[in-house]
């Protein structure tokens, strides 16, 4: 795209679900970002919240003046990231003239200065490049894992067995990337900020709503690098995060033994995803590998060779979802061109 960046079509996407207080803040943030890229302008999705969110963020938009580049759309259901994202998205793509570029950014996430154009600036310097995403930063400034690499058998293993030496000797690598000060490639990046090329988007399609929360980022930067677009995280731009600020569950890639229990829907969700791109058979070895390496985790346990035991060991869980349904394969991906939908495919197979 050889348009200057003040030129450039840009929309950021929204969703919040009762977190007003929140969405307010990444507003007064992203504000001044207009002063870079005049062109841009934000959707706020809420997501059936029912708490009066929709009314509050829309008399905040029109108490600030901001209604020549802030919409706010109501949603009458929850139904999860990737469709509420969705619906923001088919809107926009059906303007007249729709955004270059789509960047998704979570409630909970305050942008610094420049930190939008960063994003702008990578994706048209590396015109094969589908997907770039931010550095998130804690509420203390600290480093948060923001560029990861696929799941995968092995590393599910690992997953269960929380010991450094097996990944050693199994070479398994980290599941985030080491921080970076230059941009670089990677597998997927943080979905809390991200900016989407929507060339890209229109060839493989938008979020599968298969999915309510958890894991669908991860699966459409999958079908990205399969079509050949790259993934690309920028550290010079800088999102203060406050990570699962609506679930209650933490960067699971961040927050070590403090996290929460998940909820089930991640079980089912990374269930989903590698239904989705290996196969039902490679999701139940998935879950069958975490479990060896949950056995390997309880020996050592016996053995007093674990840090401390407090890390919650969520057996149910896991074992309650090994078997992959048939209604994990088929892909609900959204293609741009298709009519908003009322209810998401995951809730309507309920």
């Amino acid at each position: 795209m050889s348009a200057p960046a003040d030129q450039i079509r840009i929309a950021v996407v929204t969703v919040n679900y009762r977190t007003s207080d929140l969405a307010i803040r990444c507003l007064e943030a992203l504000a001044p970002e207009r002063a870079l890229l005049p062109k841009l302008k934000a959707l706020v999705v809420d997501g059936g919240s029912a708490d009066g969110s929709a009314d509050r963020l829309t008399a905040f938009v029109a108490e600030r003046v901001w209604t020549s580049w802030v919409t706010v759309v109501p949603l009458e259901l929850n139904g999860g990231f990737g469709w509420a994202n969705n619906q923001a998205i088919l809107r926009l793509l059906k303007d007249e003239e729709p955004p270059d570029f789509i960047h998704l950014l979570n409630p909970d996430a305050e942008i610094e200065v420049g930190a939008v154009k960063a994003l702008l600036d990578d994706l048209l310097a590396h015109p094969l490049a589908g997907a770039s995403g931010s550095q998130l930063l804690s509420d203390t400034g600290e480093l948060e894992g923001s560029a990861f690499t696929f799941p995968t058998l092995l590393g599910e293993f690992s997953r269960g067995a929380q010991t450094g030496i097996i990944d050693r000797l199994l070479s398994i690598p980290p599941v985030a990337l080491p921080p970076a000060s230059d941009s670089v490639d990677a597998d997927w990046v943080t979905g809390a900020s991200v900016m989407f090329r929507t060339e890209a988007l229109r060839q493989v399609g938008l979020f599968d709503d298969g999915f309510f929360l958890y894991h669908e980022e991860v699966e459409l930067m999958w079908r990205l690098r399969r079509a050949g677009w790259m993934i690309r995280h920028v550290p010079r731009s800088r999102v203060r995060h406050i990570g699962g600020a609506a679930t209650g569950l933490q960067n699971a890639a961040t927050s070590g033994s403090s996290r929460p229990r998940r909820p089930a829907y991640w079980y089912e969700s990374r269930r989903r995803f590698f239904s989705l791109t290996r196969g039902r058979a490679a999701a139940a070895a998935a879950a069958c590998l975490w479990l060896m390496g949950y056995v390997a985790w309880t020996v050592r346990r016996v053995f007093g060779l674990t840090r401390g035991g407090s890390v919650k060991r969520e057996l149910w869980d896991e074992l309650r979802l090994v078997i992959p349904w048939r209604r994990d394969v088929p892909s609900e991906s959204t293609r741009w061109d298709e009519p908003r939908s009322e209810i998401p495919a995951w809730m309507s197979r309920k």
